[in-house]
Parts: structure tokens; sequence; C-alpha cells
């Protein structure tokens, strides 16, 4: 898409949209600001590096054989390196703990340290990029019948509850070496097949297990903790014992973060009537923004309707600052740096979509109650001009336009993936 082009489309969406009082200079700046947290397991189907060949299970599934996938992580780094080259904006990585290099000696989950990061240190310092951590409760054989946290052998609960503390003190590493704070989630698998005898049990002993995890403070400026619930996995159909209810009661009680996963919660049920509820008890919470498709399937984001309503509750509440954004899905059935950007250009399109929508007239009709102006408004700000707007934001930012951005990532496939 030639440059011209494009700042002449600009212009008339420009003064198209200061009609109805918005400025769209200040919307491009505003969203350049907003944080991205970008998930490493999308670039290798969540395989990490703990053991050549990483293999999942535990409740999770990728699906397809698409050619190209990284192996290390210095090919990690350099696919995301080229998807972030062609998105606007400002981004974090977020990595897994099962994404540890351990040299010529295997670490346990139990005993990690930021040793096994350096080089994931260096590369975000040299880059100027923070790092996001989650602990890695899958892929391993002390999730034994499904159960880590919640398990009724203390010796198991203690093998996990070590990894925990280990990963918050790796967060706090991450912040203090790159003095951005990093946000460490915990997410764990455990629950039941079929109708469970004791739902209490397992809460008790979870909520006992997270108290240990949490038991020592770190400075939050260095690390923040974040939990996140889930309605059911793959074997836990019946019974999922971190469920929506028992993260938001745990998350308040105790002063951690939530984390909202789009794909978490019944295929009918969107995360962004949750935003607002969470926020009048909680200073800030997470998202893992995906797309789930009738089951939590992780897909790749799409501009959806769902995607829309997340981004207009943070920007239309005013929780920019309040709600710390990431993406999770993966699929390894399309080249999975596309993957990415599509992922994380679609996430950046809803937000900007909301920041170029007439909010003040929208609230200032429903507090006099007209309704009518405000649904006729809102359809009509669905045919603005944003396309011309967002086309000039990566303009601006000097990344492909339009479709452009396609044309890269084929290079770099014939280029770099198609060898490996």
């Amino acid at each position: 898409m030639k440059a011209q082009s494009v700042e002449r489309a600009y212009a008339l969406a420009r003064e198209r949209y200061a009609e109805l009082g918005i400025d769209t200079a200040q919307a491009i700046r505003r969203l350049a600001r907003i944080p991205l947290s970008i998930h490493c397991w999308q670039g290798d189907d969540v395989g990490g590096f703990e053991t050549a060949g990483g293999t999942l299970g535990d409740g999770l599934a990728v699906t397809g054989n698409y050619p190209g996938k990284a192996r290390t992580a210095d090919q990690l780094r350099a696919d995301f390196e080229k998807a972030l080259a062609l998105v606007p904006g400002t981004h974090r990585f977020n990595l897994h703990a099962c994404y540890a290099e351990m040299g010529a000696r295997r670490v346990e989950r139990d005993a990690l340290s930021a040793a096994q990061f350096k080089n994931w240190i260096a590369w975000a310092k040299a880059r100027k990029i923070a790092l996001d951590f989650n602990q890695t409760y899958f892929s391993h054989p002390k999730v034994d019948g499904g159960m880590t946290l919640t398990h009724p052998d203390k010796g198991i609960r203690r093998f996990w509850i070590e990894h925990g503390i280990r990963c918050r003190e790796i967060g706090a590493a991450f912040g203090k070496a790159l003095g951005k704070t990093c946000l460490t989630n915990l997410w764990i698998p455990d629950g039941m097949k079929d109708t469970p005898a004791d739902r209490r049990g397992p809460r008790q002993r979870l909520a006992e297990s997270l108290d240990a995890i949490f038991a020592r403070k770190i400075n939050p400026v260095y690390n923040v903790d974040t939990v996140e619930p889930k309605l059911f996995g793959i074997g836990a159909e019946s019974y999922t014992p971190g469920s929506h209810e028992f993260y938001l009661g745990y998350a308040v009680s105790r002063k951690v973060l939530l984390t909202l996963d789009a794909g978490h919660y019944h295929p009918t049920e969107g995360i962004a009537d949750k935003i607002s509820s969470a926020l009048c008890f909680l200073p800030e919470i997470a998202l893992h923004v995906s797309r789930g498709v009738r089951w939590d399937s992780d897909h790749v984001v799409t501009l959806t309707d769902d995607l829309e309503a997340i981004a207009q509750e943070i920007v239309w509440g005013g929780y920019v600052d309040r709600v710390h954004i990431g993406l999770d899905y993966f699929d390894a059935s399309i080249n999975r740096v596309a993957a990415w950007v599509i992922g994380m250009r679609n996430m950046r399109r809803a937000l900007l979509l909301a920041m170029l929508a007439p909010i003040a007239a929208l609230k200032r009709a429903e507090l006099e109650r007209d309704y009518t102006s405000r649904l006729a408004l809102m359809e009509e700000a669905k045919s603005l001009p944003f396309g011309a707007v967002w086309d000039y934001a990566c303009l601006q930012a000097d990344v492909p336009a339009g479709e452009a951005w396609l044309a890269e990532v084929k290079r770099y496939e014939a280029d770099v993936l198609s060898k490996r």
C-alpha cells in the first residue's frame, strides 16, 4: 500500500471523525502507548525447551503440523522479532516456565531460578522488551491424575508449591533486571473428568497451596501475581477446583490480581462484562485474550464482536491503566509468525475502534435515557472510516499498512522457516 494513498485516505477520515468531536491523532498516540503482552507459546506449539521435542497433555492440545516450528530458543526469539516488526505499538513478551534453557544440566521445576532464563533476560534487555511469566503446571510426570496443587499427596503438592515460589522469584528477577514490572500468572489444569464426590476438599487444598506460594512478600515494583480461573478442560469436564468464583474470592481476599481468559468460560459467556465487575473490587486485572470455538480451543484472535466488546469495556470504562492485556492462543495449522501478527494487529485494531467511537455522545444519550439515539449512534459508528486511521497508524509506526505485512511473512517463511 503506497504511503500517499494512505495519507489521502487518512485526511478524509480525520475530517469525518472531527465532525463527531473525535481526535484521530490523539487516538493513534494513545494506542501506541498501550502495552500488549505477547505469548511465547504460539511460536513453538507450547513445547518449551526443558527437553528436546517437548510434548503437551494435561488438558492442553495443539492441532496442526505446519512447517517451520521454532525448535530452539534462538529460533523462537528470531520469529517473535519478525512478528514484532509488523505490528505498531508497545509490546511485552510472555514466557512460560517450561521455556527455561537448561544448558548442560537439567533443573527440575521446583528448583528453577533466573539462571535458566539469563538468555531471555539479556535478549529482552537488548531489545528493551519487558517480560511476563507463567508458572507451568502441565506436561510433567508430577501432574498426577490430572492434579497438582490440589493433589491429596502432600509430597506432590509440595513439589508444585516450590515451583510456584521459584516462579515468583524468577518474575521478580525479570522485573529487577529490566526495570519493568513482571506479571507472574498461575493457572493449573486440576479437575475431574466425571462428577466428584468431594468438591470441597480440593478447593481447600488449593487455597492452602496458594497461600504457601504467595506467603513471601515480593516488591510489587518487580513482580505482581495473578491467578487464572477456568470453567473446564480436557479430562476435567465435570469439575474444576480453580473456578471463576474460587479465584475471584481468592484474588479479592488475598490482594492478588485476577486473570480473565476469554476461552475459559461457557461459549455463550463473554469476559467483557466481567471487567468492570472485577475492577469494582480489585485495583487491576489481567486478560488472556483468546478465541474459543465451541470450547477453549485457543484459536487465533480475530476482529469479532467479542473482541470489540473487550476493547470497548477497557477504553470506554477508563480502565486502560488498570488492565494488563495479554494474548493466549496457539494454532499449528497456519504459519506461526502470521498467527502472532494477525492476533496482535486485531487486538490493536479493536482498541483503536473503541477509541474512535463517539463515546461521549453515547454516554450522554444513555444518561438522558435516549436509548434510541444510543442505538442509532452505535450502529452508525460501525461504518465510520476506521480502516484509514488504522493504516495511517501503521504508517506512522513504520510497519506495513493493509495486507502488505503478509508478503514479509511469506519471505521470512521462504528464507528461514522452510529451512528448519
